[in-house]
């Protein structure tokens, strides 16, 4: 069987037991759960002892997690049994340090692949290591300001109309997408005020492609226009976005939970809510202004091609 192991860690201004307390009591983990985000009528169940619950949805499958050993303060050890879509069972533990202040919380999970799922396993690595880090960004804003800023919202499927671009292509490590794109919006903010071109339309990402296994990403960045300017700067490009009908995710709140959305429209998609068509590339169209509003009002739709 393929072993899988995922280890991500995050450091939260808190005390250690304030920490501790919060991630033992699973009444808490719909708050900050990276999965049940993506499903908010998923059926809970939790025993009156409160060392386990279950789950059971339409979208994230069913299962169940349980409390194997507890080191107060220190260490929680779990029992993760899936049932749906697929049986399968992973160890999982997380860890409580004091450090800096504050308390290093690392979530370890050590499970294994079906043995004809060989070769997802460095796609799966990967995966799960963004869902554990998109949780984990939730539990330290749970943990300090007593709220998760972000909120998701599934309209329906829809038509989008073709529109042409004009925006800046750029391949870079997926750690570092959100610098590297704040770099790329400026250079189009900066061209459009010396330029006078006005765009169409609200500014949006293009997402070309996603590589797991050397973590790098290709997207674009750009403006819509009715009409092409009459030049491109040089390390500009135009393009269009072909009409087609999508299923959009909404996200309200920063941009550094914006992965909640896209996570929530792949597994919409694994759960034949619609069928990707990965002849277009997703893009996500940025709402409002964050010059203008605060992170937590920002408003984000990630669009998924339908075939």
């Amino acid at each position: 069987m393929p072993a899988l192991k995922v280890q991500k860690s995050i450091h939260i201004n808190a005390p250690r037991e304030q920490v501790y307390n919060l991630v033992r009591d699973f009444h808490s983990w719909p708050k900050w759960s990276p999965w049940l985000i993506a499903e908010p009528k998923c059926t809970l169940t939790f025993p009156e002892d409160g060392k386990s619950y279950s789950w059971d949805g339409q979208i994230i499958g069913s299962g169940n997690i349980a409390i194997t050993k507890e080191n107060s303060l220190s260490s929680i050890d779990y029992d993760l049994r899936f049932l749906k879509p697929w049986k399968s069972q992973a160890d999982v533990r997380f860890l409580f340090t004091e450090k800096d202040g504050g308390t290093e919380v690392s979530w370890v999970m050590d499970s294994s692949l079906p043995w004809f799922m060989f070769w997802m396993t460095t796609m799966m690595t990967g995966l799960l290591g963004m869902d554990y880090e998109r949780g984990l960004k939730m539990l330290k804003d749970l943990v300090e300001t007593d709220t998760v800023p972000s909120q998701l919202d599934f309209p329906g499927q829809h038509g989008f109309c073709a529109q042409h671009y004009i925006g800046i292509k750029t391949t870079c490590s997926i750690d570092e997408t959100e610098k590297h794109m704040d770099s790329d919006f400026e250079k189009l903010k900066t061209w459009l005020r010396e330029s006078n071109a006005q765009p169409s339309g609200k500014p949006f990402s293009i997402y070309h492609t996603w590589n797991f296994k050397d973590r790098t990403t290709d997207y674009t960045i750009a403006f819509p226009f009715e009409d092409s300017p009459p030049s491109v700067p040089a390390g500009f490009l135009s393009g269009d976005l072909p009409a087609c009908q999508v299923y959009p995710v909404v996200h309200v709140g920063p941009y550094r939970h914006l992965g909640n959305a896209w996570s929530a429209g792949i597994m919409h998609s694994r759960a034949k809510v619609f069928r990707q068509n990965k002849g277009i590339p997703p893009f996500e169209i940025y709402d409002n202004n964050p010059e203008e509003v605060a992170p937590e009002e920002l408003i984000t739709t990630v669009h998924f091609p339908v075939k």
